[in-house]
């Protein structure tokens, strides 16, 4: 995390790891995938699909497995997905201390378990503070199931708390096939995108938009880009995207 006078920059990545299993070979091998956060230099990653005591998984716990290899001590984690033997969901690995964590069911009757990781932490800024709120989501396989998880979680009453103040950060592998959840939902409350829509999915070859980041309040973005190097293309299903944010 690097800052200059009156601001702060945080590099920020969402990656879904896809259990650190590989979306070619199908091998697990977490060295993979930490080798490709370890090049994009991250002070906080939103991850998902994230195991924890799975056999395909070597019952890891991988939340700490990654952050321990990364050297980011502070971190969160809750399942969404029960496994016979394990469970898996979304995971948060950070370098700046989190003041709350808390897990939000996005779950619609009939479909699969989805939720949203909610966790805020405080950056220094000189002799001031800022507070920054971060959602990291896994959004559902249908667009009215999207669009209806996001309309849920804007309406939590935790968000209704929020603050001009405070910098908000929205991101992770919203499966928004066709880009449509920024101009439909998210726009409309305040956030932006951080960049063009840049194809993370499928890995090999990146056809699809399915992982974003969304930024609302006080912070800039002054750089976004997709990790696509060839270990990344190998390493999970997805790319990671990757976003310098600055605040002041």
């Amino acid at each position: 995390m690097a800052g200059s006078k009156g601001a702060v920059a945080l590099r920020v990545a969402t990656y879904n790891i896809h259990k650190a299993i590989g979306g070619v070979d199908r091998k697990y091998r977490p060295e993979r995938v930490i080798e490709v956060l370890r090049a994009c230099r991250v002070d906080l990653v939103l991850l998902q699909e994230v195991d924890e005591g799975a056999p395909r998984s070597r019952h890891h716990r991988q939340v700490d497995l990654l952050g321990d290899a990364l050297e980011l001590p502070h971190r969160a984690f809750f399942a969404n997905v029960r496994l016979k033997r394990g469970r898996y969901g979304n995971a948060l690995l950070s370098r700046v201390p989190l003041d709350h964590r808390e897990n939000i069911d996005l779950t619609r009757r009939f479909k699969k378990a989805r939720s949203a990781l909610h966790a805020r932490l405080t950056v220094e800024l000189g002799a001031r503070r800022r507070r920054v709120w971060v959602y990291n989501v896994h959004l559902g396989l249908a667009e009215a199931e999207r669009r209806g998880q996001l309309r849920d979680l804007l309406e939590w009453h935790g968000a209704q708390r929020v603050h001009g103040d405070v910098a908000v950060l929205l991101g992770g592998d919203l499966n928004d096939v066709w880009g449509r959840l920024g101009r439909t939902v998210l726009e409309p409350a305040g956030f932006s995108c951080v960049a063009a829509r840049e194809a993370t999915f499928p890995a090999l070859r990146p056809l699809r938009p399915l992982d974003a980041l969304f930024v609302r309040g006080p912070v800039r973005v002054t750089r976004c880009r997709v990790c696509d190097s060839p270990l990344a293309r190998e390493a999970s299903d997805h790319l990671p995207l990757v976003a310098s944010l600055r605040m002041s």
